[in-house]
C-alpha cells in the first residue's frame, strides 16, 4: 500500500481545510494509508537556521522523505497561497547537501496534489501551485479539487463537501494513485 502524507495547511483545530482532508482520507481508504505531517514547530525560514538541521525541520523533512505521495490541503489567504505553507514548503524544497544547493531536496520527484477551500480565489490560488509545485521539483498531479465553504459551516464549524466535491476528490485520488503507479 503506498503512503500518502497529508499537509493541512491550516493549523487551526476543526480547520475547513483538515475536514476536507478527512473526506479525502475516506476516499482513500483501502487503497493507501495516509498520514498527517505536523509542522507546527518548524521556524520561518532563515538560512542561518539550516545548520545544524533543526529538529522540527527533520522531522517534516524524514516523513516527507518516507512518502510516496504529499497531498496538500490549502486554504486560501488574499487569493494565495497562505504564508505559513510557502515557508514550509520553503524549508522542504531545500537541497538535502547545503554543499550543492542545486542537489536534490526531499521533495525530488516527490508525486504532489493540491485540494482548496476556501470561498474566493482558489483558481489564482491553484494556478499558484501549479507553477510552484514543478518548480521545485515535485511531480504534480494536476486534478486539482477546489470546494467552498458551506454557509452553516462559519456557524457551526463543520465543512460540509457537495456531492460535486465528492466526486472530485475521487477523481483526483484515483489520478494520484495512477501516477504513483507509472
Amino acid at each position: 500500500m503506498k503512503n500518502i502524507l497529508f499537509i493541512v495547511g491550516s493549523l487551526r483545530e476543526g480547520s475547513f481545510n483538515y475536514q476536507m482532508a478527512e473526506q479525502a482520507e475516506q476516499v482513500l481508504a483501502e487503497k493507501a494509508k495516509v498520514s498527517y505531517l505536523d509542522w507546527s514547530q518548524v521556524p520561518m525560514f532563515n538560512q542561518d537556521l539550516e545548520t545544524p538541521v533543526l529538529p522540527a525541520v527533520q522531522a517534516v523533512r524524514d516523513a516527507v522523505e518516507a512518502a510516496d505521495a504529499i497531498w496538500i490541503f490549502s486554504p486560501v489567504y488574499n487569493f494565495s497561497i497562505p504564508g505559513s505553507i510557502k515557508n514550509l514548503l520553503d524549508w522542504l524544497s531545500r537541497a538535502k547537501d547545503l554543499s550543492d544547493t542545486t542537489g536534490v531536496s526531499v521533495f525530488q520527484d516527490k508525486v504532489t496534489t493540491v485540494s482548496l477551500v476556501a470561498n474566493g480565489g482558489t483558481d489564482q490560488t491553484a494556478e499558484i501551485y501549479r507553477n510552484l509545485l514543478p518548480f521545485i521539483r515535485t511531480n504534480f498531479v494536476d486534478e486539482v479539487t477546489t470546494s467552498r465553504v458551506n454557509d452553516s459551516a462559519w456557524a457551526d464549524g463543520q465543512f460540509v463537501a457537495e456531492q460535486e466535491t465528492l466526486e472530485q476528490l475521487n477523481k483526483q485520488a484515483d489520478a494520484l494513485l495512477a501516477a504513483l503507479a507509472d
